[in-house]
């Protein structure tokens, strides 16, 4: 079915969690929203995919409660059912596992620490909760942790944990404050993981969306955003235009120089230079039952690798049979990774803590390569990013790399917001000076 898409009040390129939101918002303040989306699919990384009866997200996903995220979802009364994993983990040392301590009878026994690292653990753990994330200052999370913690073992299980809620594995990089405040939510119980993946979060998002009268175009492409000095329209792949005078683009740095001719000369091509992404490599799996019952546990660290395991069935309905969904993932920073290596290494680590589980598979999927952030907080950045692009009028981004301080989805939906409220704004400017073409607007013919 072809469609033609009269002008529009705002265009959102990009089908996302992000391109959901900030329509979302812009519909509920009454504008008239298309959003496109070039896959035949919404939802971008916060897809779910059905296998075997069995919910895989696309690698590791976790919301962390009293973050930006919720507090977004929760003003759009979108509602999330899941739960909280268990405060069951253990940290992997030499292929070894120790409990992690998180009670005085563990911290006791645990052999992991020696008696001076084990009070030291106490006390950074009563201590830390305590600290006011904003008046750490500018400086590393390496810094920070060389200064307040003197054991070697514990400020590399912090860095292992602060690398799981970041996927970044440079603590001599990474902002000390938004680091300490993710640990803080941790240390709290506040990661929660969503029942059947998150894309019920994604179909809440599409469905309220439609409902509120937002367009949506899928297996549509655009291929340039027109502008002069001002956004005018939006040119698809066929030919067709659209005009509209507000675009928020929630797609990744490059395409979005891409889309804007002559964005070399904008803010946008030193956004895309200055940027770093971060990917993964990850072993989503399904088995009938865990081969080893014991050790316990939801998480797994792996302080002398760049590891992490996870079971997202301990807090969140991931199956329709009961089958248990772990993930497995390995940290490559900015690096480009081996596939071979990475999978060996995978599933190697599944063998520490499960040996067997080759012969509990439902369903598994593997993710050589996957682009998890597009950019992350650094001390050596200065600034934020966006919303607003400076040169050109009516231009806007958002996204995991926009964020002003917040991590990971939390920064995909806090932009999207900020995005969104500053359209309504200028809009409103424009409604006062009578600048808002008339006639139908948002309207969608079948041809």
């Amino acid at each position: 079915m072809e469609f033609v898409v009269q002008n529009v009040d705002v265009a959102i390129i990009g089908g996302g969690i992000s391109g959901l939101t900030a329509a979302n918002y812009l519909a509920k303040a009454g504008l008239s929203v298309l959003l496109i989306e070039k896959s035949n699919r919404l939802g971008g990384r916060a897809r779910t995919v059905k296998k075997n009866g069995v919910f895989f997200n696309l690698g590791l996903h976790a919301f962390y409660q009293d973050g930006e995220g919720e507090r977004v979802l929760r003003e759009l009364d979108i509602p999330l059912s899941g739960g909280n994993p268990p405060a069951k983990a253990v940290a992997v040392w030499r292929n070894k596992m120790f409990p992690v301590p998180t009670g005085p009878l563990q911290l006791l026994s645990s052999k992991l620490l020696t008696l001076s690292g084990k009070i030291e653990l106490a006390r950074f753990m009563a201590k830390v909760g305590k600290i006011n994330p904003e008046r750490i200052g500018l400086i590393s999370l390496k810094d920070w942790a060389e200064r307040e913690i003197r054991d070697p073992i514990i400020r590399h299980l912090v860095y292992a944990i602060c690398r799981t809620n970041s996927y970044v594995p440079y603590p001599d990089l990474q902002p000390a404050g938004p680091s300490v405040r993710q640990l803080q939510r941790t240390f709290s119980g506040k990661a929660m993981y969503v029942d059947k993946g998150w894309g019920s979060i994604v179909d809440r998002l599409q469905e309220r969306a439609m409902r509120t009268g937002v367009t949506i175009l899928s297996n549509k492409k655009v291929m340039e955003i027109e502008h002069d000095e001002k956004v005018r329209h939006i040119c698809f792949d066929n030919g067709d235009r659209v005009a509209v005078p507000f675009v928020i683009a929630t797609v990744e740095p490059e395409e979005i120089r891409r889309l804007v001719k002559r964005g070399g000369s904008t803010t946008i091509s030193q956004w895309v230079n200055r940027n770093r992404p971060i990917h993964v490599a990850c072993l989503d799996i399904a088995l009938r039952k865990l081969p080893r019952p014991a050790p316990d546990c939801a998480v797994a660290f792996w302080i002398d690798q760049p590891l992490f395991y996870s079971n997202q069935s301990s807090a969140a309905k991931m199956s329709e049979d009961g089958s248990v969904v772990v993930s497995v993932a390995r940290y490559l920073g900015s690096e480009s990774g081996d596939w071979k290596r990475d999978k060996w290494q995978l599933e190697r680590a599944m063998d520490v803590l499960h040996p067997g589980w080759q012969n509990e598979i439902v369903a598994k999927q593997f993710l050589p390569y996957m682009t998890v952030v597009h950019d992350y907080n650094a001390v050596d950045k200065n600034g934020f990013i966006g919303p607003a692009v400076p040169e050109i009028k009516g231009l806007y981004v958002t996204g995991d790399w926009t964020g002003r301080g917040e991590m990971l989805v939390d920064a995909a939906l806090a932009s999207a917001k900020r995005a969104a409220m500053q359209v309504v704004k200028e809009f409103d400017k424009l409604k006062k000076r009578g600048e808002v073409p008339s006639g139908d607007r948002g309207v969608v013919h079948d041809v």
